[in-house]
């Protein structure tokens, strides 16, 4: 019985990694979809657009006041 009772333990433990890792994933799929319509919407298609659209606001706000 004590190995019936391991073998579900350790199923139902890879069964959670599974889980929590599907989830981790799903997660940051939707966190990366998110950053794209961002992006889209910002008229921006790489990092360095954006740090350089950051850098020109920089520029603007600290010259404007």
């Amino acid at each position: 019985m004590d190995k019936d009772k391991e073998r579900f333990r350790i199923i139902h433990s890879a069964d959670f990694e599974d889980d929590e890792e599907e989830y981790n994933d799903m997660e940051l799929l939707e966190r990366l979809e998110s950053l794209r319509e961002d992006m889209e919407e910002l008229g921006v298609s790489s990092l360095a657009d954006v740090e350089r659209r950051i850098e020109e606001l920089h520029h603007k706000l600290e010259h404007h006041f």
